[in-house]
């Protein structure tokens, strides 16, 4: 039986169109490279979803690695240069079997390797190769680099001397990033207190508490942080904003730094930018099928205003590259302005703010209507002259897409009044605005239910719902022990018709919009978040963290 091709899959799965198709096969020719590697590289399909085409195609089972902790029990079974030189990864050992990865389905070498070191036959699944590259080289670092243990060593080197040299706060510094990435934290606060460093790191949107480290070692890793960050070393009395950029396992990491002084010396917050993600599809964020629907026919629109509302750490430009995609680049012009630009698309004509050199949203936005756009991503309305270019270009036959910081979708509307946009251009340009968060989803390994007592009953009640029993996460080793593995978005869609248009420019108050929209079918964040609950993907307790 002929197999199937893996174009052909895309095809079947609409991941990819007809025209996709041909421009990667022109690449092709001029590049010599494989088709995969080709709409990849183009942008047409993510690696991931490459990955998962060639399982489907060999019949295997694929793994997420980037979801799918390694374990360190199998990369010690396998020395690191057998696994690059055969082109496989070992990802755990259950029952004296072990599980590996590989990238190639006909990888028969991988398997009769792993057998004459385990005299065990593998489990083999599929990865894709994004993740196998980075899942390696970070899996046999730290299995060879242990932070923790080298972390402790320097210390007690530090205790024991009573001061720290050069060398100690370079290694400590250099250890706060790679822990931090290794952990994938979006964020590193130092906080001094009276005799020690605490470390905080954010991950999955929740601050955690990661170690301590003597207060001898802060002037130094403060000036260390700031020497890259091209700060003023001398200047401890007034907060300080600056970035650069860590090279980490052939990776670049943008570190963006803020300082301010505390009663007990200064305070760093470090956030880290991972470069460009990996490009996600409308389909796999967790909107409901409903609301994909809609988001879906919203960026056909060929003019008028989209805007994705959320606070900071919300996914809110993750939704918009993800909905981005969804429009034929090959037929509209899309320009963007950025910062940073966090996944590069291929088609798409991308630039990047520098205020320095004087070029910021306003700025760009005016400029952009010389490129002869179809769409325009301006990736944040900060400020008046923003929110008013926006609301004029779209006015001109354009589909203008950005981000707001607002609660929800109803009270961006206030917001942009607050920016001086004028209410009948506002209310006739506007086609939605979709507000939302993240939640973290319960561990699929520890995932236990229980039930529901009679006030958390009335909630899911006045929701429509009738629940009994729900799930948590009770912690394992796979998710460190907190119950949560990866997130979800939850959201609400607020679409623009010719009532709301009217209830807008009659200056209307808030609670009047909500009521409307909720009355034509709008789900709200909270009813989003209890249909996630009921699902079993999220936790009642995840969901009141976000939404209160």
């Amino acid at each position: 039986m002929a197999r199937i091709r893996i174009g052909d899959i895309l095809l079947s799965k609409a991941l990819i169109n007809e025209n996709q198709v041909k421009i990667a096969l022109i690449q092709q020719k001029i590049t010599g490279e494989l088709f995969g590697d080709a709409i990849v590289k183009l942008g047409f399909v993510s690696s991931k979803e490459l990955g998962q085409a060639l399982a489907e195609q060999a019949g295997m089972e694929y793994i997420d690695l980037s979801q799918y902790p390694i374990s360190e029990d199998a990369l010690k079974l396998i020395p690191k240069e057998v696994a690059e030189g055969t082109g496989f990864i070992p990802i755990e050992l259950v029952d004296g079997r072990l599980k590996i990865g590989v990238t190639n389905p006909s990888n028969i070498l991988a398997i009769d390797k792993v057998v004459s070191l385990t005299r065990t036959q593998p489990k083999v699944y599929m990865v894709d190769p994004d993740n196998f590259r980075e899942s390696l080289e970070k899996g046999y670092f730290f299995l060879e680099n242990p932070i923790e243990q080298n972390r402790n060593k320097i210390i007690g080197e530090i205790k024991e001397a009573g001061t720290a040299g050069g060398t100690e706060v370079t290694s400590l510094t250099d250890m706060l990033f790679m822990d931090g990435i290794r952990q994938h934290a979006t964020d590193i606060h130092i906080t001094p207190a009276s005799d020690i460093i605490h470390i905080f790191y954010r991950i999955d949107g929740v601050l955690r508490y990661g170690y301590a480290l003597p207060r001898v070692v802060l002037s130094g890793i403060v000036s260390r942080i700031k020497i890259l960050s091209k700060l003023d070393i001398a200047e401890t009395r007034l907060p300080q904003d600056g970035s650069f950029t860590y090279e980490f396992l052939n990776k670049k990491y943008d570190i963006r730094v803020s300082t301010v002084p505390t009663i007990y010396g200064e305070n760093v917050v470090m956030r880290i930018l991972a470069g460009t993600g990996a490009l996600l599809r409308i389909g796999t964020l967790g909107f409901d099928e409903q609301s994909e629907k809609e988001i879906r026919r919203l960026f056909q629109k060929p003019y008028g205003v989209i805007l994705i509302a959320g606070p900071t750490g919300s996914g809110k430009t993750t939704t918009l590259y993800a909905a981005l995609r969804e429009i034929n680049i090959l037929e509209r012009n899309v320009i963007t302005v950025e910062d940073p630009v966090e996944y590069k698309l291929s088609m798409v004509r991308q630039t990047q703010v520098n205020e320095k050199a004087g070029y910021d949203f306003a700025f760009a936005a005016r400029n952009f209507m010389r490129q002869d756009p179809d769409v325009m991503l301006i990736g944040e309305i900060r400020d008046e002259e923003t929110a008013a270019i926006a609301i004029r270009t779209s006015i001109t036959g354009h589909l203008v897409l950005s981000t707001i910081h607002t609660n929800d979708a109803v009270t961006s509307i206030p917001r942009l009044l607050d920016l001086k946009v004028d209410k009948f251009l506002m209310s006739s340009s506007l086609l939605a605005i979709i507000a939302q968060r993240l939640a973290r989803k319960i561990c699929t390994f520890c995932k236990t239910s229980y039930r529901l007592n009679d006030d958390e009953k009335k909630l899911f009640q006045d929701f429509g719902m009738s629940v009994e029993n729900v799930f948590k996460g009770e912690g394992c080793s796979k998710c460190n022990n907190v119950g949560y593995s990866g997130r979800i978005v939850i959201g609400e869609i607020l679409v623009i018709d010719d009532e709301l248009r009217d209830l807008i420019f009659a200056d209307v108050p808030v609670t009047a919009l909500q009521s409307a929209a909720v009355k034509k079918g709008m789900v709200t964040l909270k009813g989003d978040g209890l249909r996630k609950v009921a699902q079993g993907i999220i936790s009642l307790e995840e969901l009141n963290r976000i939404t209160g």
